[in-house]
């Protein structure tokens, strides 16, 4: 009895921590890759809490290393050297106050944790907020972390470890970064420690970064005992952060996804390349029809579910035939799909424009970020891409919220890449990825009106901007998409009527 007791609580608790506690009717969050505190708080009140968006993923808030030898790469942000919230994003008190700002407009905060390591070894040493380190000794004054917080004998990982050995994987350095040994109960207090800060000042969860170099039965003690969140930002009495585990697991490796979806939401990194071969034309939409676990991905609750991350995009970590903005008509129909099917708790990239992979965000000569500029087309300017800006993406954000926990439906394919589906009595969406038109009378499962196609254009005063679908009093309309269309998706929804 006392077994079965304490397989229920592991099993509660895991459920407990895969919740992202959205504001009601909000379903989707947008990783903010190094955008500036003060900024996500603007972008929060002026879009994307009015345009229906349920969080942000924002960049380790936690001071790092300041890599000027390499002209302030990106990954810097990933080389902690204190826990203290000062980096090139802003300091305590800008943090907080983009917390405050984004919650009271109903977008909650996640943040990218570092708690796998410390920085690896440099000539520079200093800190984005002024913290040294001495490397040799693996002594972090401003934590402060000492050489007996580290796992040891000290060894690196190399990449057959990944097929063989679990323990290397776990206990030795990731890229030569300072290994932390969270089996520590010094460690672990630290740890906690911040994230409690966090959540104290409102966040609503956590990334856990390299989660597959850790122990899970030390992640498991280091979630027990994180605060619930803070009530006072909306959060309902009792609420567990949502957290979600990178655990990159494509098949044949030591250490599987499955040691962790038991503890929390884990990085479905399948999903967003099997997606993206499918898009790109290298696997055909039909099959499609059994999206799910049946293509070898977690269970939907268990799935934190993308199309590309920060590291992805750059061809790390499953990367490669990764589609990103790059491909722009191919990553629409990909994020359509995505937002439209009901699998998993999606999450959006929101990018800045690189050509070499190890590019830092727009900054100017002294090493401070730019902001976004805001066109008058909504677009972003200054080097900022905003994927989340673009119609066709932010349109399907708002179908999604729409649709909400409706199934799939009235499956329609040509046996090639022409395929349409219904999420109940709420949505319609049809692809087309064919050399030639998509040209059909199918069943919308809407009732009888004009509606607005969200893709090619929106509602406006009434009016559609874009193309117009008339959906008889049997649900069935006529659907086309050209393969001259600008994209390859077309979607209607409750709500997009058209009057005139």
């Amino acid at each position: 009895m006392m077994r079965f007791i304490l397989l229920l609580s592991a099993a509660s608790l895991a459920v407990a921590f895969k919740n992202p506690h959205y504001a009601q009717g909000r379903s989707t969050m947008v990783h903010l890759f190094e955008w500036k505190w003060d900024d996500i708080a603007a972008e929060c009140e002026r879009f994307l809490g009015p345009r229906g968006f349920g969080g942000i993923q924002i960049s380790p808030p936690n001071e790092n290393l300041a890599i000027w030898s390499r002209n302030r790469p990106w990954w810097e942000r990933y080389q902690p050297i204190s826990y203290r919230l000062i980096t090139r994003s802003g300091n305590e008190n800008q943090f907080a106050n983009m917390v405050r700002r984004c919650n009271n407009v109903g977008v909650r905060i996640y943040v990218d944790a570092i708690i796998n390591h410390m920085t690896g070894t440099w000539g520079e040493n200093t800190g984005t907020g002024g913290s040294t380190a001495n490397f040799g000794n693996w002594h972090y004054p401003a934590v402060p972390y000492g050489r007996n917080d580290f796992n040891w004998p000290n060894c690196q990982i190399s990449g057959n470890d990944y097929n063989c050995c679990a323990d290397r994987v776990r206990n030795c350095e990731l890229s030569g970064l300072k290994d932390l040994n969270q089996g520590s109960e010094y460690v672990r207090q630290q740890i906690v420690g911040y994230m409690n800060r966090l959540i104290d000042l409102g966040v609503a969860g956590f990334r856990i970064d390299a989660a597959k170099h850790m122990w899970p039965g030390d992640l498991r003690i280091i979630y027990s005992r994180l605060r619930n969140l803070n009530t006072a930002h909306g959060f309902p009495s009792g609420a567990r952060p949502y957290i979600y585990q990178e655990v990159i697991d494509l098949g044949g490796e030591s250490v599987s996804r499955s040691e962790y979806t038991s503890l929390a939401a884990v990085t479905e990194f399948r999903f967003g390349m099997e997606l993206s071969r499918v898009f790109s034309g290298q696997n055909q939409l039909r099959w499609l029809v059994n999206w799910g676990p049946q293509w070898g991905l977690l269970a939907s609750g268990d799935a934190l579910a993308f199309i590309d991350n920060h590291d992805n995009q750059r061809g790390h970590g499953a990367g490669g035939s990764i589609l990103t903005y790059k491909r722009a008509k191919q990553y629409k129909g990909a994020i359509a799909f995505m937002l439209a099917h009901p699998y998993g708790q999606p999450q959006l990239m929101s990018s800045f424009d690189f050509q070499d992979t190890e590019a830092g965000p727009p900054m100017d000569g002294s090493g401070n970020i730019r902001s976004p500029t805001i066109n008058s087309d909504q677009s972003c300017g200054n080097g900022w891409i905003c994927e989340h800006r673009w119609r066709q993406i932010y349109s399907m954000v708002a179908f999604r919220n729409v649709v909400g926990n409706s199934g799939v439906s009235n499956w329609w394919d040509n046996g090639s890449n022409q395929i349409a589906f219904c999420r109940g009595n709420r949505g319609f969406v049809a692809f087309n990825n064919n050399n030639y038109d998509l040209n059909q009378t199918l069943q919308t499962c809407l009732p009888a009106g004009r509606y607005c196609d969200v893709i090619s254009g929106e509602k406006r005063n009434n009016s559609c901007t874009g193309k117009i679908v008339t959906v008889g009093n049997d649900g069935r309309a006529h659907i086309s998409i050209r393969t001259g269309d600008y994209d390859m998706v077309l979607a209607i929804h409750a709500g997009s009527e058209s009057r005139l």
